[in-house]
């Protein structure tokens, strides 16, 4: 580890924070009815299997996964040239669907407004909330998570970084200019 990182949740500190995230859900939503989870690439899909396999444990149900990618939504994209494209996979309707959108670190609100444009394309959901590991403000949008696993105040010059091992998130570094 470098001199100006700093882990901010290590493999417990993750695993406590998904089973709570988990937990909410599952209790703001009474259960799993009409239930599904929406991962961002990429990270955010790594996030929501491991919410699918925590709900699966507590109410011996396995809600639908599916994952988006944004990168045709992207407001940037003039600015950042080409990038790769990525799968969007949602093997099941999202209309009337309670849909849990999961993505990693929510920073500015861009991608989070990219992924629900992609989501409405395809359907239209009763409902959309946000499950984010690490929320470290700076929003330009009017953006919030319903469900946080830590709230990691930065500077605009601070990354966060959310590092995964066999698709399993390990560690989140506060990474320092």
């Amino acid at each position: 580890m470098a001199r100006n990182e700093t882990i901010i949740l290590d493999c417990a500190g993750i695993n406590r924070a998904l089973t709570r995230i988990t937990h909410e859900i599952l209790e703001r939503n009474k259960g799993t009815s009409g239930l599904v989870l929406v991962g961002i690439r990429t990270g955010g899909d790594h996030l929501a299997r491991e919410l699918r396999e925590r709900i699966a444990d507590i109410e011996g149900v396995e809600i639908p996964l599916g994952t988006v990618d944004i990168t045709m939504y992207r407001d940037d994209l003039g600015s950042r040239g080409s990038l790769p494209i990525g799968k969007t996979d949602i093997p099941f309707p999202l209309d009337d669907q309670k849909v849990i959108l999961v993505d990693d670190v929510l920073f500015t609100g861009r991608t989070i407004r990219a992924a629900m444009d992609a989501l409405i394309d395809i359907g239209r959901p009763q409902s959309i909330q946000l499950a984010t590991l690490v929320d470290r403000g700076h929003r330009e949008l009017p953006i919030r998570a319903d469900y946080v696993g830590r709230n990691v105040p930065t500077s605009r010059e601070e990354s966060i970084q959310v590092n995964f091992d066999n698709n399993c998130p390990v560690e989140v570094r506060l990474v320092k200019p």
